[in-house]
Formats: structure tokens, sequence, C-alpha cells
């Protein structure tokens, strides 16, 4: 099989991640935090050695500010919930995933009243717009940093510059772009980010982390057990204890702890030029292709991932089958949890098939997706 999907999830993941999560399940998986013995203390360095190395890769002083979560929808609700009450008004996009769509659709039954900023025909968002939409009540503005269906890079940099010009909160979902373009959280002008372990960070399923900025004000989801301040009978305030109650994912984060420090040792850079140099040479090939149509940007300094395609009015899932159960090629075809980006792009009736690529797939891959592709065309 010739894995394309990294945009849901990387595969394959370093040896170091199978180890590293196979090493603490037999070692020391006992409860963070928790007890004073060994193993638990172990699973607490552990813990705060994935803050830290997070941290590194982000420019952030305090390890305290990453937010141990299960996924990025986890984190994107948490940051959406714990900011917004009743009579504010949310800016977002019309090319956000469902896990942004939805929590502010929701959130609407409690008088939250929301823009949903338009996107051009290539997925790009006009930070001009983005000011126009504010008013007084608007207390978040939250866009994804690329798109899932096209790839696109959003302006993250001009955005938060808006909302910060204004007193707003900018919550950055960085499932498309954490660990595979460099970011500096320091001057990026974010005060939330969401973002997955298990995507371009190489991590485990599971594992996801909310950056909270020093002084944002945010209500926590859920309450219970945290190991610390257990005489007291209300939810500690400090970070990260005020929103890790429970048991966290350990073997997952000791997975991404060395997931992390992969990427600082190979560099983003150097793991960033690989994926891109994949992309150019299939946009190149595809693009002479007269049947297919390529969305979103060209060049690559304004995209990130996902590559989406259509050959013709062909159903997108029906080209993913084929390239499936035909080629052995693993490739997503649908809405990708997106349906107003690709009304957007119009591709809300056919969707579009969306290659990803990683770390690890190969020029010779790229070749046979290529071949793949030309074949379909033909027949």
């Amino acid at each position: 099989m010739i894995y394309m999907d990294n945009a849901a999830t990387s595969w394959p993941k370093p040896d170091c991640v199978y180890n590293g999560v196979t090493n603490c399940m037999k070692k020391y998986a006992a409860n963070p935090g928790r007890s004073g013995h060994g193993m638990s203390l172990q699973a607490a360095r552990i813990i705060l050695y994935a803050r830290e190395m997070l941290c590194k890769l982000f420019n952030v002083n305090d390890p305290f500010r990453m937010i141990f979560t299960a996924n990025a929808t986890e984190s994107l609700n948490l940051a959406i919930k714990g900011i917004l009450k009743p009579g504010d008004h949310v800016i977002t996009t019309r090319m956000e995933h469902n896990s942004v769509i939805r929590p502010i659709v929701e959130l609407q039954k409690q008088a939250i009243t929301s823009t949903f900023i338009n996107a051009d025909r290539k997925g790009g968002i006009d930070p001009q717009d983005i000011k126009k939409a504010i008013n007084a009540r608007t207390k978040l503005i939250v866009t994804t940093h690329a798109s899932n269906v096209t790839g696109t890079i959003l302006p993250a940099q001009d955005i938060g510059k808006i909302a910060h010009d204004h007193g707003i909160t900018y919550l950055l979902d960085a499932a498309q772009t954490a660990g595979s373009i460099p970011m500096d959280f320091s001057t990026l002008g974010i005060d939330l980010a969401a973002i997955p372990g298990h995507k371009s960070l190489l991590g485990p399923q599971g594992t996801g982390i909310l950056y909270i900025a020093p002084g944002i004000d945010l209500k926590q989801l859920k309450e219970g057990g945290t190991g610390s301040n257990s005489e007291s009978l209300t939810q500690p305030e400090f970070c990260p204890d005020k929103f890790e109650s429970g048991t966290l994912n350990t073997p997952g984060i000791a997975g991404l702890a060395v997931a992390i420090r992969y990427i600082l040792y190979e560099t983003q850079s150097k793991l960033n030029a690989h994926v891109k140099k994949l992309e150019t040479h299939f946009l190149g090939e595809i693009s002479n292709l007269p049947e297919i149509t390529v969305y979103g940007h060209i060049g690559q300094h304004l995209r990130a991932g996902a590559i989406s395609i259509n050959i013709k009015d062909r159903d997108s899932s029906e080209i993913a089958e084929i390239l499936d159960t035909e080629h052995k090629i693993a490739v997503r075809g649908g809405l990708h949890c997106a349906p107003l980006a690709h009304l957007s792009i119009g591709t809300q009736r056919q969707g579009t098939v969306r290659f990803s690529f990683g770390i690890f797939n190969t020029i010779d891959e790229i070749d046979t997706c290529i071949g793949a592709l030309k074949r379909i065309v033909r027949d």
C-alpha cells in the first residue's frame, strides 16, 4: 500500500515513536502525578519532557501553557467554548473544518452570534474582510492555518494583528501545519492554538495540544481529579491542571515526546523540503493533464499539505476507491469534514480526491500515483 493520506493522520511513524510508546507501556505506565512511587514519577517526567519539546518546537517559554487533550477537535472545543459566553460574537471562515464549524453552530443555541468570512475559489481569505466583520461584541476570531481541502495557507500573522489591534482573542487551528511549517508562537500573533499530535508532529493518535498564551482567561470544560489541591472541592485555577482532569494518555504522550525530538533532530526545514519536493513533482505532472482539475494554489509558498483534485466530473469517492482497490494507493475522497470549504471552491456535489504526502513517501511512489491517475484518465 502506498499511503497518501497524511493530512488525516501521518503514517508510518518514526521507529522511535513505536519504541517510546512500547517502552512506556512496559516500564512506567503508571498514573502520572498521582503517587510518589518511581513509576508515577517517571510518567510525570515524560509528560513534562513532552511539554518542553513542544515549547522548543514552537518557541514558547512556559511548558505549562501546553495543555494535553485527546485531539485537535477537543482542543478547539475547549478553546471556543471556554472563551465564548451568551451575547458574544465570533468570526471564522468558510474554509474551516467541522471541528470549528460545529462547536460554533452549537453555541448559536446560547445566543452566541457568528460571522463566516467568504473565501475565494482557491480557498484564500482577505484579512480585511475579517476586520470589517468585527463589532462591539466580537470576542473571538478563529481560523485554520491551512485548509485541509485545498492546502491554502491563510495569513495568520495578519489576522492576529487585526485581532490584537481590536482586543480580540485569536485562535489558530494548526491541524495541517503544526510540525510541517516552522512556527514561532512568540511572533505569530496567536492567543490559542489547537494542535493534533498524530499528523505532522508524527505522534500517536489520541494526542492533542491546546496552547494557551499568558493572560488568556479560559473556562475549563470538565472538572475532576488532577493530582493537585486534592483537599479542595473546586477545580484548580492554574495551568495545566485546570484543563487536564483525569488520567492523561501517558503512552501516547511518551510517543509524542520522542516524535518531536525526532523532528527537532532532523530539522523541520529538511523534512518540509522533502515533502515540498514530492508535492512540486506531483503538481508539475498532473497540471499537464487537461482532464484533471487541481484546487488551491500551485505555488508551494501558498499551500501546505493537502492537494485536492478531480478527474472531469467523476465522483471523488469513486476515484478514491479505484486508487485503493486497483492501485493500492490510499487517498481520501469526499468532503473531508469541511462542507463550507467545498461550497467555496465549487466542489460541494463532487467532493475532491485528496493526496497528502508525508516525510516517508518517495519520488517513486509519487510516480506510481501519477501513473495511476493517467491510467484512470485513459479509462
